[in-house]
């Protein structure tokens, strides 16, 4: 076996290690509201969640077109020194998920991903390695205008969507409403789950084309294998599965105080902007989204939002491209000092040993389907009525 090749299967086997932290990362942008509301048993959640994430990666690839062509200049770079690029950006990407998973924030993985990449691309050939606008093409077209609109948009949305069914319910009997809305969060939540595989598994297709691409299997016009597709619908759907619970109770219990309707509300404003998204190709942040969504369900029904918790997933937000680009950029520039096979190796080892270390810091406190609806600071869990409402 040459070193390329080693090399090449190590960046596919690093990426899908990435789509399956964003897969436990990234449960929580379907299923942390229904998880709240008491709509769905937790463990039932994450299940449909991972099943319709591995449905959905195989609806479209217009998500993985865009970021195996248009964050790179393929045609300044290639072989083994393209391999080692998106290398050094994946493990960017992962370090930085697995430090907001750490601390319960819903960062985005898709921006951890683009970060790392561009940030490792630069270290490699410069700013003119990246493609910051090509026509309606670009970075700044298609990861940072959206990322700046679509958690504002879905707040708007959803806000709207929330007032007029308060509005509309009012003379409903309380119960009977949120009974009804439980139901109405199953369908919804489910179409969520299958839009963020719509979204995000095709994104790790994108780095996996890339990796192809520069190992001279595939050329970029190819179109994209079936095992890619496969490989991720997987790894994503069993992180998925795994839950992120921290995340989901951030999400669910950290923002707002969620009942059902704006349950309802913010899955359905999350799932019709997300798969919009994917329609044109967006590699939008799915995170954003849902937490726009949920922000603006707590502004339309007048509930209290926990401003401080917001900000700090605002600071999350805004770190996340360049401390990923930042992980990234070291990364490569361990491998290129060290050379060729034992440097990809190097940086290999370093990411074990950093994600092993979070792991074992995050069994101090640990966070599971026990404890998912209970926030820190004294929010009472929801009764056991909601707890044990399987939908």
């Amino acid at each position: 076996m040459s070193a390329e090749l080693m090399v090449l299967l190590i960046v596919i086997a690093t990426a899908l290690v990435f789509d399956f932290t964003n897969g436990f990362h990234d449960t929580a942008n379907a299923m942390a509201t229904s998880i709240a509301t008491g709509a769905l048993k937790p463990r039932v959640a994450v299940a449909l969640s991972g099943l319709l994430n591995l449905i959905g990666a195989f609806l479209s690839v217009s998500v993985a077109a865009t970021v195996a062509k248009g964050i790179v200049q393929l045609n300044e770079v290639g072989g083994q020194d393209l391999l080692v690029i998106v290398f050094a950006g994946l493990v960017g990407g992962i370090l930085w998920n697995l430090l907001t998973w750490l601390l319960g924030l819903p960062s985005s993985s898709s921006h951890a991903l683009f970060g790392g990449l561009i940030g490792s691309t630069i270290a490699a050939l410069g700013w003119s390695g990246v493609i910051w606008v090509s026509g309606s093409e670009g970075v700044l077209i298609k990861i940072v205008i959206p990322a700046i609109l679509a958690p504002a948009i879905a707040a708007l949305v959803a806000a709207i969507a929330t007032y007029l069914v308060y509005r509309i319910t009012r003379g409903v009997d309380e119960d009977k409403s949120n009974e009804g809305f439980r139901w109405g969060q199953i369908g919804s939540a489910s179409l969520v789950s299958l839009a963020h595989g719509t979204n995000d598994a095709q994104k790790t297709m994108g780095v996996i084309f890339l990796a192809l691409v520069a190992y001279g299997s595939l050329d970029k016009d190819d179109h994209m294998p079936l095992w890619v597709m496969s490989a991720c619908a997987v790894a994503i759907a069993l992180g998925t599965y795994l839950g992120g619970w921290r995340i989901i109770r951030t999400l669910g219990k950290g923002l707002v105080e969620i009942e059902s309707p704006q349950g309802l509300a913010a899955e359905s404003t999350s799932a019709a902007i997300i798969l919009t998204s994917a329609h044109f190709g967006l590699p939008l942040s799915t995170t954003q989204t849902a937490t726009g969504a949920i922000l603006g369900t707590g502004i339309g029904k007048g509930a209290e939002v926990r401003w401080r918790v917001m900000g700090r997933m605002a600071v999350a937000w805004l770190l996340t491209l360049p401390m990923a680009g930042i992980v990234g950029a070291i990364c490569w520039a361990i491998a290129h000092l060290i050379g060729g096979l034992p440097g990809v190796l190097v940086v290999f080892g370093i990411l074990i040993f950093g994600a092993l270390g979070i792991y074992l810091w995050s069994r101090r406190d640990p966070v599971g389907s026990h404890n998912v609806n209970e926030w820190p600071d004294g929010v009472p869990p929801q009764s056991s009525i909601e707890q044990n409402h399987a939908g």
